[in-house]
């Protein structure tokens, strides 16, 4: 039999009433607390970051590549270049490509009802994958691009729609003006959907409509386009997937992460990590410190027990067993408490959206959740180990107890 053990079981599980007592119930609290804080703190952060980086990908791929332009704005008309097949082919054939597709954008005015506003218009082949934008869809549906010539199909966001009282079906004048020797030109479009996707660098300034439109507008030839998107199978391999296009492409391309387009993005998403690690800190200190204040206790509340079982014979090493025992109860406790409740707020979140959020700062409208089990699994092994190793700490106390003088302690 483990008398170490033993001993220890005997005094987790004693019901008599005492102010260890209440102080083992404040430790537990504390530890779960700190391992929920954890929890919810990696599943939120988590959530973040893929669903906000999630719709900034699907707009615009992992990828941008363009003709080289050093002192051009990253948000902009792009200049023309012309469909190259052994650019495609290079495009297509690097590890980790998973889609490139065409695209183009062109400075517009829309009117209606006499109200008009600014503008880019992403212009788009028939064979997009629409896939990944129609999620954002709210009202209405795809563009067609059955006409021979160019779709005379829109879509607009929903914040424009408000902003312009522009409803579904709507016809509006969509006015375009040369950079070059400012001649003016429009055409009329039919809004066949409304998107949203929560992002009002995007929702503000961007519609959606036909590739072929800008061509015609720019006078450029049919194999002429902006640039490429450049879809990805891991979007963590963003850097490496752009420094090699980089170096095959010939200078007179440039290829961008959509990090470096939209950065503003980015480091708010990157400021997560940074709060992340502060309430990790913050709550392995609070644990720790709780841990250590109750263990104390408990050595000096059991100080006559010390004595007792010193004066029999028994070694250091065996009472400061009894109460690592007693201690790794309280911290499996509080680890275990602090795991079923995180989790419980994580899937209630997650299935119920009862945590509401201003789209406008946050880029979504209710709390998004992403629980990763080995990073739980990891919270919950790390904080068991931490703290054992910080409840070594004080059992050094009983080195120094005197069994005499602890015998006539009261």
């Amino acid at each position: 039999m483990n008398l170490g053990f033993h001993i220890a079981k005997r005094i987790a599980f004693n019901r008599q009433k005492s102010f260890s007592r209440f102080i083992i119930r404040l430790s537990v609290a504390a530890t779960a607390l700190s391992v929920m804080a954890m929890i919810i703190t990696l599943a939120f952060v988590n959530g973040f970051q893929q669903t906000v980086s999630g719709k900034v990908f699907s707009f615009w791929g992992h990828i941008r590549v363009q003709k080289y332009e050093p002192n051009k704005s990253l948000v902009a008309e792009e200049t023309a270049i012309a469909k190259n097949d052994t650019i495609e082919s290079v495009l297509r054939s690097e590890p980790g490509v998973q889609q490139v597709q065409s695209f183009a954008t062109k400075s517009a005015v829309l009117e209606k009802n006499k109200e008009i506003e600014g503008v880019l218009l992403k212009g788009i082949e028939k064979n997009y994958d629409s896939s990944k934008l129609k999620t954002y869809l709210q009202q209405g549906r795809w563009i067609r691009f059955d006409d021979s010539s160019y779709s005379k199909e829109i879509l607009v966001s929903v914040q424009l729609a408000l902003q312009l009282k522009i409803n579904l079906n709507d016809t509006i004048t969509v006015y375009f003006i040369s950079g070059i020797n400012g001649a003016k030109t429009y055409r009329k479009l039919k809004v066949t959907g409304l998107y949203k996707t929560g992002i009002e660098e995007y929702d503000k300034l961007f519609v959606i409509g036909d590739l072929r439109l800008i061509r015609r507008v720019n006078n450029w030839e049919p194999d002429q386009t902006g640039g490429y998107e450049i879809f990805l199978n891991n979007y963590k391999n963003i850097d490496s997937v752009n420094n090699s296009l980089t170096e095959k492409l010939p200078p007179e391309w440039n290829s961008r992460s959509i990090r470096e387009v939209y950065p503003n993005i980015f480091d708010w998403l990157n400021i997560q990590d940074v709060n992340r690690n502060v309430i990790f800190v913050v709550m392995a200190v609070v644990a720790i410190i709780n841990l250590i204040t109750c263990l104390l206790i408990l050595i000096l509340e059991r100080t006559r027990m010390v004595g007792i079982l010193k004066a029999l014979g028994a070694e250091d090493g065996l009472i400061q067993k009894i109460f690592l025992y007693h201690a790794s109860v309280i911290t499996f406790a509080g680890i275990g408490i602090g795991f079923i409740v995180g989790i419980g707020i994580c899937l209630l979140q997650q299935y119920t959206g009862f945590i509401k959020l201003d789209e406008s700062s946050y880029y979504v409208s209710v709390a998004p959740v992403h629980i990763i089990w080995w990073q739980v699994a990891v919270v919950c092994m790390v904080t068991a180990i931490v703290c054992y190793l910080a409840l070594i700490i004080p059992t050094w106390l009983i080195k120094k107890i005197n069994p005499v003088k602890a015998i006539q302690f009261r």
